[in-house]
């Protein structure tokens, strides 16, 4: 944890974003007492996942399944 006084913290105010990024927390002082606190996000961004398997659990008889193969499907179920 950093602390920083108010005057201090206008001039690094990229700095110390930078720090709660990176999961440090900064608190602001006045006088020597706490006044506010940037903190970390509470949850990190999860990585977009692999869509691999996905797209081979799509797969039709060997064919992967187009919009053209959905439409089929659909005519099959109603008549």
């Amino acid at each position: 944890m950093t602390k920083v006084s108010v005057r201090e913290a206008r001039s690094n105010l990229r700095e110390l974003i930078a720090k709660a990024g990176s999961g440090e927390e900064v608190v602001l002082t006045r006088r020597g007492k706490e006044v506010a606190r940037i903190v970390p996000p509470r949850r990190r961004p999860k990585p977009f996942p692999d869509l691999s398997q996905f797209r081979e659990a799509m797969i039709k008889r060997g064919a992967k399944v187009t919009g053209n193969t959905v439409a089929e499907m659909r005519k099959e179920e109603r008549y």
